[in-house]
């Protein structure tokens, strides 16, 4: 007999007796779990697919312990920019001892009452959220941009400082650099 769960997000093949390492569970060590997400079930002489889960199957587990799993080092480079980095990660995992597999789960015996696998946390939707309410200041503690600085802000691009305006030549300047111009490519 054998079945898959879903747990961590990863689907395991498990029969009884099996050692098996999950995602970290939030189970202290020695304590029972039921995997509930049963995706199918074989038990010799036919298989139960569940469509996605099958609803009464359970897969019951022992927690044996938590540890951490081997280093997994992560490099990071970009050629010619004098760019390396390296990192280290361990990952978390549980150690579990898969001890009945049952099509229902009012089959299973009444022993201690044993932990859920834990569920996949759905993220809540932005509306449900409440933000903290703001009450507005009084008009007098309020300060006001100069109008000057606030053009300047709005004119310039986001991040940068704006430009300073250059300095204009004056017409008599630029009539002269553009005769002198004139005048030495006629010389030539």
């Amino acid at each position: 007999m054998y079945a898959v769960i879903v747990t961590g997000g990863k689907q395991y093949r498990v029969k009884e007796g099996d050692l098996l390492s999950v995602e970290k569970l939030d189970i202290p060590g020695g304590q029972k779990v039921d995997f509930d997400r049963v995706l199918l079930l074989e038990d010799g002489q036919d298989i139960q697919v569940g469509t996605p889960i099958l609803e009464k199957a359970v897969v019951r587990a022992a927690v044996i312990e938590t540890y951490k799993d081997e280093k997994v080092l992560v490099f990071k480079k970009k050629r010619r920019k004098q760019f390396r980095r390296t990192r280290g990660h361990r990952q978390l995992l549980t150690r579990v001892k898969i001890e009945r597999i049952v099509a229902d789960r009012a089959a299973l015996p009444a022993e201690e009452a044993p932990a859920q696998a834990p569920a996949p946390v759905k993220a809540k939707p932005a509306a449900a959220v409440a933000a903290p309410k703001v009450e507005p200041k009084p008009a007098a503690e309020t300060k006001k941009a100069a109008p000057k600085r606030a053009a300047a802000r709005k004119t310039a691009p986001a991040g940068k400082a704006p430009a300073k305006p250059k300095p204009a030549a004056k017409k008599d300047e630029r009539k002269k650099t553009a005769a002198s111009k004139a005048g030495k490519k006629s010389k030539e």
